[in-house]
């Protein structure tokens, strides 16, 4: 995107344990002190009250169905893939969860300034290169677009047995952004 990189994210070496000092020399694995996807609660301990308050904060959300349907593809690049009702009774779809509304919310509570729909992404991005005073406009990679080769609607996708599965899991998500099958 043309902005610095990710910086002061390692824990520092004094605070390092006997375990992550063994990692350091011998595999040469550097202990991170933030790391991606990490909770809105675990940064506000790391970085204080203060801190946190002054930040803007934001994430984003993305349909759950289309969301289940990407990792999906992403996570079995190669057939044969599992059926998608077997790959929604494993545990597979509840790290999705850890890594969406478990992330932006601290004791169920939404924790951060903003949430985008991903759906709304460049929109989202000029909103909050403006909110930041960000100098020209964002250039969004495009990651991970191509794993999906079904290009079909997720409602032309999932079974009714499927498409519950996943409103029960995500019914928060449901809830505070009125996604719809």
């Amino acid at each position: 995107m043309g902005y610095r990189k990710a910086q002061n994210y390692l824990l520092p070496q004094s605070q390092y344990s006997f375990e992550d000092y063994v990692q350091l020399h011998t595999r040469g694995l550097s202990k991170h002190q933030y790391y991606n996807h990490m909770s809105a609660g675990e940064i506000k301990d790391l970085l204080g009250d203060e801190v946190w308050n002054s930040y803007y904060k934001f994430c984003f959300e993305r349909n759950p169905w289309d969301r289940v349907i990407s990792f999906y593809y992403w996570r079995y690049q190669s057939t044969p893939r599992p059926t998608m009702l077997s790959f929604l009774l494993s545990d597979a779809p509840l790290k999705l969860k850890r890594f969406g509304y478990d992330l932006y919310t601290i004791d169920r509570n939404i924790a951060v300034d903003d949430i985008y729909c991903y759906e709304d992404l460049k929109e989202a991005a000029e909103t909050i290169r403006k909110r930041l005073k960000l100098p020209g406009k964002l250039l969004l990679p495009r990651a991970k677009s191509g794993y999906r080769k079904d290009t079909r609607h997720y409602s032309d996708i999932f079974s009714l047995r499927e498409k519950q599965i996943i409103s029960d899991l995500f019914s928060e998500e449901i809830t505070l952004f009125g996604y719809q099958f």
